[in-house]
C-alpha cells in the first residue's frame, strides 16, 4: 500500500537534518509523501525579553526560510521539490503531534535547538514519542563524550 504521509520535524539543527534525510529515504522506499514541518512561536514575554527586536521581524517568514534551506541542504533537488512544506505557529511538539494525525510515521531528531543539551532526548522528541497518533522514529546523532 502506498500513498501515505511521513511527517518530519525540522528546525535547521544537525539532528533535524539527519531526521529529514532518513525520512526522505523511508518515503522513497514506501512510496509515501514527505511532509516537512517547522513551527515557530513568540516567547511568552516577547516585548520585555527582546525590546530591541525590529517591528518588521517576522518569525513565520524566518521559519519558512529555515525550512527551505534545510530541505535544500539535506535532500536531493528532486526530493526537496516533492516534499510538502508546512509552517505552523505554536509549540513544536504539539504542532508535530497535530500534523501527524493520519500519517504513517512521524520522524524527529533526538534533539534540536533547545537549551537542554544534557537530556537523553530533547523535549520535543520526548513529548512526541508519548503523544503522537502514529509510530515515531527518533533519529539519533553521533555519540558525544
Amino acid at each position: 500500500m502506498t500513498g501515505g504521509r511521513i511527517v518530519v520535524g525540522v528546525d535547521g539543527s544537525e539532528p533535524s537534518l539527519k531526521a529529514l534525510k532518513w525520512a526522505a529515504g523511508q518515503a522513497a522506499l514506501t512510496g509515501d509523501e514527505l511532509h516537512a514541518v517547522i513551527s515557530w512561536e513568540y516567547p511568552a514575554s516577547w516585548a520585555t525579553l527582546m525590546p530591541g527586536v525590529p517591528l518588521e521581524f517576522d518569525p513565520e517568514r524566518l521559519a519558512r526560510q529555515i525550512l527551505d534551506q534545510s530541505l535544500e541542504q539535506a535532500l536531493t533537488p528532486e526530493q526537496a521539490a516533492a516534499a510538502t512544506r508546512t509552517v505552523v505557529g505554536g509549540n513544536a511538539a504539539q504542532a508535530l503531534v497535530d500534523q501527524a494525525k493520519g500519517a504513517e510515521l512521524l520522524v524527529v531528531g533526538d534533539r534540536g535547538y533547545s537549551g537542554f543539551k544534557a537530556a537523553v532526548l530533547g523535549s520535543v522528541s520526548s513529548n512526541v514519542t508519548q503523544h503522537a497518533p502514529c509510530p515515531v522514529v527518533v533519529v539519533r546523532g553521533e555519540p558525544t563524550e
